[in-house]
């Protein structure tokens, strides 16, 4: 129940410039979903390369909305887990959407692509968890444990060339196979390795 000296909007209005810039992150992490539920329903839209602009627009967001945070506004008390769910969105979920849209739709794929998402999602909730013990004096975390889930940029950036060459669906690299009753695509392993790494104990210094 909202407390009665509670206002309709309080929590936009509690939010600083930092944390609207992560929005910002989620929106573009939203808007590339989107495309691509469009482009599988049979609408084959022709801007699904617009996914290619709003994810790295996304982590440009992503980078600035820390930016912001250190040295202009400061954090609000809910900055790190809106930084955390956005990231989840844009750098999860939609490079998981994009992968399935251009042909990975085998249910080995979508499994590999699940197992992607939930090692991102693990991963942030491990960085979160321990980012006060691991951070120095300054209170700046030293290095991230795993690598950072706006590392799978990097797999949307090979699917944007891939996408470029026309090589979607059933043109897609290394072709597919039939294990068992399943379709399995060998590119997935891109995200198999992708979450692999995410959940690692691999120390890589925090910039």
């Amino acid at each position: 129940m909202r407390h009665p000296s509670e206002k309709s909007g309080s929590l936009f209005r509690s939010f600083v410039l930092a944390d609207l810039i992560t929005l910002a992150n989620a929106s573009c992490g939203m808007g590339a979903i989107f495309l691509c539920l469009k482009h599988v329903t049979g609408s084959h839209t022709p801007y699904l390369w617009c996914i290619f602009v709003l994810l790295p627009l996304s982590l440009v967001c992503d980078v600035l909305d820390g930016f912001t945070a250190r040295r202009l506004t400061g954090h609000s008390p809910l900055g790190g887990d809106l930084d955390s769910l956005a990231d989840i969105v844009s750098f999860g979920v939609a490079p998981a959407a994009l992968g399935f849209t251009l042909g990975l739709r085998g249910l080995w794929d979508a499994l590999i692509l699940i197992y992607f998402v939930v090692c991102g999602i693990s991963r942030l909730a491990r960085f979160n968890v321990t980012a006060e013990t691991l951070a120095d004096q300054t209170g700046k975390v030293k290095y991230y444990e795993g690598t950072p889930i706006p590392s799978s940029i990097v797999i949307v950036a090979i699917l944007g060339i891939f996408y470029w060459q026309g090589h979607v669906d059933n043109l897609i690299p290394l072709g597919s196979h039939q294990i068992g009753l399943w379709v399995f695509h060998p590119l997935t392993v891109l995200y198999a390795l992708s979450g692999v790494a995410m959940i690692s104990t691999i120390r890589i210094p925090k910039p």
